[in-house]
């Protein structure tokens, strides 16, 4: 039995498929090198997947091999694994388990279910370079739960693995929370039942989680590059993950910068992401 939820792993096709109808469209003229060379001056870069677009990953790879060229000191931060499982990434890293037993440790396929192929290349090349790799997201219990009974449902241990209560802002952004209801009504326009207070703060809660553990990680080592991997929903605008982080390290300076894949004929909004990678 699965166990993540669907409408969280597309959420970032839905969001962005919502956002191209809401403005008019433009496009950037920027070559692959060009925004690469770019990103090399970031302190924290984020890709925007389509989940099961082999081409985004494929591009993925190939920026984070360009980045490492020019910082050894890289560390690639990954939606597509758990929080609570960082300590089997680390054994991996070690050598201390083969891809396998990472694989069946994570409970990978049972949270995150996408082929494993996509993201085994990123971590083979964290093992042969000795960079660090990071488990950013919430557990899905926790998800499940707020999704179905909201934050004031969470108590005691619930928190290990996510911010703190205080920290889960619901209400600091109107423009994402519009975006967030807009995907809650496609969802359920087939007479599904749900609360969207309870969707909105659980994919706001999913954010939260991710922001804060890049940002601690940041923190701890400012001389770093973060490469941060996730789902397009989490980075468009810079809502979701990006303004997250920001508000953690308001009084730190640093640049981030974000990447979203589109397809080669697809036209598109520039202020979806600093840059546009067409395939």
């Amino acid at each position: 039995m699965k166990l993540y939820s669907p409408l969280f792993w597309s959420l970032g096709v839905i969001l962005f498929s919502t956002a191209c109808e809401m403005s008019p469209i433009a496009s950037q003229d920027l070559s692959h090198q060009e925004i690469i060379q770019e990103l090399t001056e970031a302190d924290i870069v984020y890709l925007g997947e389509v989940h099961d677009r082999t081409q985004d990953h494929e591009a993925q790879l190939k920026i984070l091999e360009a980045l490492h060229e020019e910082n050894e000191d890289v560390t690639i931060a990954l939606e597509m694994f758990q929080r609570p499982f960082q300590g089997a990434i680390d054994r991996y890293l070690d050598g201390e388990i083969n891809e396998e037993e990472l694989r069946e440790q994570t409970q990978y396929d049972q949270r995150w279910g996408f082929p494993w192929s996509y993201y085994a290349p990123l971590l083979r090349f964290a093992q042969e370079n000795d960079l660090p790799v990071l488990a950013l997201n919430t557990p899905t219990e926790i998800t499940r739960q707020v999704s179905s009974q909201g934050l004031d449902s969470l108590e005691g241990d619930d928190f290990r693995y996510i911010p703190p209560r205080e920290e889960i802002r619901t209400d600091d952004n109107p423009e994402y929370r519009e975006m967030l209801e807009e995907v809650f009504d496609q969802h359920h326009s087939h007479g599904r039942s749900g609360n969207p207070e309870n969707f909105i703060a659980a994919q706001i809660l999913w954010d939260e989680t991710m922001a804060e553990k890049v940002a601690e990680s940041y923190q701890d080592n400012p001389e770093q590059q973060i490469l941060v991997i996730a789902g397009q929903g989490h980075i468009i605008y810079g809502h979701g993950i990006p303004n997250r982080v920001e508000r953690r390290l308001e009084d730190i300076p640093f640049t981030q910068r974000s990447v979203v894949f589109v397809e080669s004929d697809t036209e598109t909004e520039d202020a979806l992401a600093d840059y546009l990678w067409h395939h």
